[in-house]
């Protein structure tokens, strides 16, 4: 079921109302039904791996639990962790890389003249697969570090895993934030119940702000972007220009409204999820950048894949190496393919080549009396951060490494400035009213992120710290906009969002 489709406009309505009426005792096991029932809307039999993935990390959370009580055995704890990861992981490594892991040895032993045939099974890429793995196993380990206790009651534990608004895209939630607030939610000793009108309205505005992003931005952007990226080595240099810049944005609203939306719905619940992009495109640099792009991502590698490699507390060589392996291997979380591994590598390397130029950066702005605070230093800043991210971005979207290589080679070696000028841009797919929406969109994009950026403030709060007048004209405003303006038409998807298929 898509957010933005006309049966999730009859779903979360439904939920919600039902949620506040029924008994505090069955709120829990209500939104658990719903969850199921919202991912079986892709696949009913792929409910299963939730349940699978679930009933595993539950019981081991539950041994290590046990087996710390009775005698403290730590060894013992840690094959019970080791169990829960492993299998946890195979079932991802099976239904989302089994065929490049068969492919890549295949074409390794080929080499030497053996041939490796695998049967071609018809595995489906279950929908959210990556999102709901990763956060059992960072409950898992979170119980097995002693930061969360175990969770005894298996349908709140359920509930973690498969709560509808963050299910299929995130945010990766954490035990610690998500589960306590779940347990509430059925509280008898509570006074007031979880309804609160503040933070209804709240959410409906972060929902109608996620459905702006996504329909009039992103799956517009989406139009070019195909158009380009279907028949790239026919475009010069300023058409695969834009359509890799339009690519950046789109991917950043594709993702970051489908976060917005999962906050909205919970905050209707009564439920405040972690905000999952931090205003990225006004980073300065490239680890600024990934500690505003998809937080919950980011932060969880960090701390259950970079720390435990050693993180920064090591020899610099180590120190580097700990880095390339935690990117690639995000890379390739991304998808089976090795131009997400090598976009992944690029990240890595970014952030490698900024700590070994940090001391001549430094040298170089001191020896030209460069002022790093003005205005100016820091949007060059941005500016370069934002070239460097959106030409990775090449590796990203392309189908496959060497065409990424082609792809930038035309970039830089066919590019006609006059095309900016003779109007041929308007025949990439989007005419001059459409195009001129979409720039007036992501200039809107702009403004709410430089909000953020400046005050840390979400779009719920700018429009509630406006006048009641000037809050309803804003409201009028988006809907008319994604009413009128939202993509529609032959062959559209209900709204696809990209990260699914991660």
């Amino acid at each position: 079921m898509q957010f933005t489709s006309f049966d999730f406009l009859v779903f979360f309505p439904v939920v919600v109302l039902l949620f506040y009426l029924m008994p505090r005792r069955l709120r829990q096991l209500w939104l658990l039904l719903a969850s199921y029932y919202f991912y079986m809307g892709w696949n009913a039999k792929y409910a299963l791996l939730i349940l699978a993935s679930t009933i595993i990390t539950y019981l081991c959370a539950v041994l290590m639990d046990r087996v710390g009580i009775q005698d403290g055995s730590r060894r013992t704890c840690r094959w019970i962790l080791a169990a829960g990861i492993v299998s946890n992981l195979a079932i991802l490594v099976f239904f989302k890389y089994f065929y490049f892991l068969h492919d890549t040895f295949a074409a390794l032993f080929s080499v030497f003249g053996v041939q490796i045939r695998a049967p071609r099974l018809e595995i489906l890429l279950p929908v959210g697969i990556s999102f709901y793995t990763f956060q059992a196993l960072g409950y898992v380990i979170d119980v097995y570090r002693g930061t969360v206790k175990a969770e005894k009651n298996f349908v709140r534990y359920a509930l973690f895993v498969s709560f509808f608004p963050q299910l299929v895209a995130g945010p990766i939630e954490r035990s610690g934030n998500l589960l306590g607030q779940l347990e509430k939610i059925s509280d008898k000793k509570l006074s007031e119940g979880p309804w609160s009108f503040e933070k209804a309205t709240r959410g409906m505005l972060l929902i109608l702000w996620g459905f702006f992003m996504k329909m009039v931005i992103a799956d517009r952007a989406a139009v070019l972007v195909n158009q380009v990226f279907g028949i790239y080595y026919m475009f010069s240099g300023v058409a695969l220009t834009l359509a890799i810049v339009l690519f950046a944005v789109q991917i950043y609203c594709d993702f970051a409204s489908y976060s917005v939306i999962a906050m909205g719905a919970a905050k209707v619940l009564g439920i405040d999820l972690m905000t999952n992009f931090e205003a990225p495109f006004f980073s300065r640099s490239i680890g600024e950048f990934w500690r505003r792009w998809h937080v919950s991502l980011s932060s969880w590698f960090r701390d259950y894949l970079y720390i435990p490699l050693g993180g920064g507390r090591c020899s610099k060589p180590r120190k580097y190496l700990n880095n390339m392996v935690t990117f690639v291997v995000s890379g390739l979380w991304h998808g089976a393919s090795w131009n997400y591994v090598v976009w992944g590598a690029i990240q890595g390397l970014y952030i490698v080549i900024g700590d070994l130029t940090r001391p001549l950066k430094a040298k170089c702005t001191s020896f030209f009396h460069v002022r790093v605070k003005t205005f100016g230093y820091q949007f060059f800043q941005g500016l370069c951060t934002f070239f460097l991210f959106v030409l990775s971005l090449v590796f990203f979207r392309a189908d496959t490494v060497k065409d990424a290589v082609y792809y930038i080679q035309r970039m830089f070696t066919t590019f006609d400035v006059w095309s900016l000028f003779d109007e041929s841009v308007y025949y990439l797919g989007l005419d001059k009213k459409e195009m001129g929406i979409l720039w007036a969109g992501i200039l809107l994009l702009i403004l709410v992120d430089a909000c953020y950026a400046r005050k840390r403030v979400l779009f719920d709060t700018v429009v509630k710290s406006q006048c009641l007048a000037v809050q309803y004209v804003i409201v009028a405003v988006l809907l008319v906009m994604v009413i009128v303006f939202g993509v529609y038409g032959e062959g559209y998807d209900a709204s696809q969002f990209i990260y699914f298929q991660f």
